[in-house]
């Protein structure tokens, strides 16, 4: 019974969040279900909050209010050593890739797994082999993140957020920086990863065919609150003039420029 409440439980559940920063409200009663094994993308304007949210789903930061169960664990109240326990079930893909530039490809890939398991060096040798190959890389574990293009250090960037086969995975705006050609691939890539891992993801965003191509499911956040979950096609016939103006790209309407 236990197993079946673990697998019907959201993998991250968001209850009535609250924070604010300089005064201002950044989340203002955030409520929102992650659903185990789906992806989640989570869109809204520039310094709405989006970041602020992620932050604080893996630990980073603490709510004034409110409460982030991870599996039912609420890590709010963790202390920072069982946060690290906690943080051992995600995976991160952030939005600069924040690859070590003074490591190979290999040894970024291989990080994680020197650092948190006991593998031997050629069990390792052959999981960077593997990653590198799902995100559709072969042979570059000796170049240097500085030979490599935006699109590969993304790529060699998620590589390493799988390392560990994570439960969940977070890509904080994957295709921020990069031409429409090289986002759509990192869109394929996510789906992609969600075919080979089952994995429960969520993608911070602004791009909106990205968006609709990758998610199961999409939440928009505004002046600190959700103010529309659903499937694309619930977006895509939504007539809420702010959900309106930001899939339809327009500068004139409810949502004033930040």
């Amino acid at each position: 019974m236990d197993g079946e409440r673990e697998t019907t439980r959201p993998a991250i559940q968001v209850v009535d969040l609250h924070k604010k920063l300089g005064g201002k409200v950044v989340l203002g009663g955030i409520n929102l279900d992650i659903e185990r094994g789906k992806t989640t993308v989570i869109i809204g304007q520039s310094g709405g909050g989006k970041s602020v949210l992620i932050k604080h789903v893996i630990g980073l930061m603490k709510p004034d209010s409110g409460e982030i169960l991870v599996d039912g664990l609420d890590i709010t109240k963790l202390n920072d050593r069982e946060l690290n326990e906690v943080r051992k079930k995600f995976g991160m893909l952030f939005q600069g890739g924040a690859l070590f530039d003074s490591m190979t490809v290999g040894e970024n890939v291989a990080f994680p797994l020197k650092e948190h398991t006991s593998k031997g060096e050629q069990e390792i040798r052959e999981i960077v082999r593997e990653k590198l190959h799902q995100v559709g890389l072969k042979g570059i574990e000796p170049m240097m993140p500085a030979e490599l293009s935006g699109g590969m250090k993304k790529r060699v960037a998620l590589a390493r957020a799988v390392a560990l086969d994570p439960e969940i995975v977070l890509f904080d705006e994957p295709t921020t920086g990069l031409d429409p050609v090289t986002s759509d691939a990192i869109d394929e890539l996510i789906l992609s990863t969600h075919e080979h891992t089952k994995a429960t993801l969520v993608v911070i965003s602004h791009d909106i065919a990205g968006t609709f191509k990758v998610a199961h499911k999409v939440a928009m956040i505004y002046q600190g609150n959700i103010i529309l979950e659903g499937t694309p096609d619930d977006f895509r016939t939504s007539s809420d003039p702010v959900v309106r103006q930001f899939i339809e790209r327009k500068a004139e309407g409810p949502i004033k420029i930040l």
